[in-house]
């Protein structure tokens, strides 16, 4: 039986896990963190077509129940004044639509149904190096000195990869999109607003987005344009801090921003949002890289975890139905490679709404009730949310060839 090496334990590298052995391939996960130290992360979206792919290999209902839906979007502009509403993220035949989830919730759901399934994970496992064998498989080195073998190994080890940077000493680096980004709760807050609909302000100095969850509270987040935190002002600055920040970045904005940040607290602070919009090099040899590793999107596309989902499930069918690694891997890659490029486009584009200047702020309020009308439709976004994998579909075997 083939053996894979999974570098990464968030969200690509349990579902790639889950991916093979429904595709009869043993796989081992090394994640670099121990469960519950420094489990971070607010709020994310798993968008119908990550859902989709989930349900392709049965792991869509630990996913559906760790989390809540989220339908709609309601945009609104500083003044409070309506901008449009549209659907965040379809709906699949039985009606099931996008599900916020928090981060810690999830990665511990997909381990959990990872480990129901006997796959195994070693944490406090970070890949430091990785070479091929004689034999062609893949040696995989990891920095508490320890060394494991197999026939593949997948990078699934995020924005910073290392696994990229061994395919490929000159891959470019993560790109700086100009938002950092925070997160947090406010329990018991729901007053009048409606449940599973994402309100998003394009407020006068940042950008807002909050939901009222199953249990009253409300989920919110943040995206400031300003530089890049460094390691000291992250260091140097304490959450109570970065709350009055944000209280006063939101206070002349219309709506419940300043007052959901003052009575709640942050779970994500200061981070810097970063994309990776090309990779030269997504595979070499018997190693490759999926999900962020290979195409990180701004968080504003709302895709990260569906497109890693996506991944890991048309790599698991590419090495289940051609013959030999490296050409499966071709495969993967070129099936993948035009849609998720085309979607990390598309987020860098919305997120640039959300940094725009005094004379830009009035334009894009002005335009954006047109935008929204017209141009971002159900139908305009279907290529994105409607993207169905068949798992029993074979991948056919010109795909690796460059056959038409």
């Amino acid at each position: 039986m083939v053996k894979a090496l999974i570098a990464g334990g968030g969200i690509a590298g349990p579902v790639t896990a889950m991916a093979l052995q429904r595709a009869g391939i043993e796989a081992v996960v090394y994640e670099a963190h121990v469960p519950g130290a420094g489990d971070a992360g607010s709020y994310l979206t798993v968008a119908t077509n990550g859902l989709d792919a989930l349900r392709a290999i049965d792991a869509d209902r630990p996913v559906l129940a760790a989390g809540f839906p989220t339908p709609a979007n309601v945009l609104l502009s500083g003044t409070g004044r309506r901008l449009g509403v549209v659907s965040n993220g379809g709906r699949l035949a039985d009606g099931t639509v996008s599900h916020t989830i928090s981060r810690p919730r999830l990665y511990r759901a997909l381990h959990d149904e990872a480990a129901a399934r006997g796959i195994h994970t070693e944490y406090g496992r970070r890949l430091v190096g990785a070479e091929v064998t004689v034999g062609g498989g893949v040696a995989a080195a990891f920095d508490d000195g320890t060394r494991a073998t197999g026939d593949l190994l997948v990078g699934a080890d995020g924005v910073h990869s290392a696994t990229r940077r061994l395919l490929d000493p000159a891959a470019p680096a993560p790109r700086y999109v100009g938002l950092v980004n925070f997160g947090g709760y406010t329990p018991d807050s729901a007053g009048s607003t409606e449940p599973g609909a994402w309100h998003m302000i394009f407020g006068r100095r940042a950008f807002f987005g909050y939901v009222v969850d199953p249990d009253g509270g409300t989920v919110w987040f943040a995206n400031v344009p300003r530089p890049a935190v460094t390691a000291a002002e992250r260091v140097a600055t304490s959450a109570e801090r970065w709350q009055r920040q944000l209280v006063e970045l939101f206070a002349a904005d219309h709506g419940p921003a300043s007052d959901l940040i003052a009575a709640g607290s942050l779970e994500l602070a200061g981070d810097s949002t970063h994309d990776l919009p090309s990779v030269p090099t997504w595979h070499r040899g018997p190693m490759v890289i999926v999900g962020d590793a290979a195409h990180a999107p701004s968080p504003t596309s709302g895709q990260g975890a569906s497109m890693a989902a996506e991944d890991a499930v048309v790599l698991a069918q590419c090495l289940r139905d051609l013959p030999e690694i490296p050409q499966a891997l071709a495969a993967y890659e070129r099936l993948r490679r035009s849609r998720v490029e085309r979607i990390v486009a598309q987020g860098a584009r919305t997120g640039s709404a959300k940094t725009p200047g005094p004379v830009g702020r009035v334009l894009r309020d002005l335009a954006l009730p047109l935008v929204f009308r017209f141009l971002v439709t159900d139908r305009s976004t279907a290529w994105i949310y409607d993207h169905h994998i068949e798992w029993a579909a074979p991948v056919d075997y010109r795909v690796a060839t460059n056959s038409s």
